[in-house]
């Protein structure tokens, strides 16, 4: 699924493809593989990962390009999808949440309470830790965004 003409290995190529391998005679990217590249960014802000459309289940959700199956998605755990939140806002502010400053907590917190992540168990606690705050200082910030 990886190679094309003669075997030659296609750096953006549909899932499994070994990261890197730089060789003279790699071919350009096609138009599905540059599809499929350009979902990483979705990717990784939801926890989810490509698969081949022949290894996908039924839970898993198929991208067709040019009317064919080329990949799926695997999404994460509903359990998993506050760390998922977490990680994405971490790797957007470029460091720890616990580092930004007060103002910055409290947009993350509305942000987060929009997407429903305070409706996941634990989700206050979960947050709190991440923000490196207390629980009474995340339902505070959330009265400040509803008003209450």
């Amino acid at each position: 699924m990886n190679a094309g003409e003669g075997g030659r290995r296609r750096p953006w190529g549909p899932p499994g493809a070994p990261e890197g391998a730089e060789a003279a005679d790699e071919l350009p990217p096609s138009e599905e593989e540059r599809f499929l590249a350009a979902l990483g960014p979705l990717l990784t802000a939801i926890g989810g990962e490509l698969v081949d459309p022949l290894e996908a289940g039924e839970d898993d959700v198929p991208l067709c390009w040019d009317g064919a199956a080329v990949a799926a998605v695997r999404l994460p755990l509903l359990s998993d999808s506050l760390d998922h939140l977490l990680d994405d806002l971490r790797r957007r502010h470029g460091r720890p949440l616990a580092e930004l400053d007060r103002r910055t907590k409290q947009r993350i917190v509305s942000s987060l309470e929009r997407r429903g992540a305070f409706a996941l168990r634990h989700g206050v606690e979960t947050v709190a830790a991440a923000l490196g705050v207390s629980r009474f200082t995340v339902y505070n910030y959330l009265n400040r965004t509803t008003g209450g």
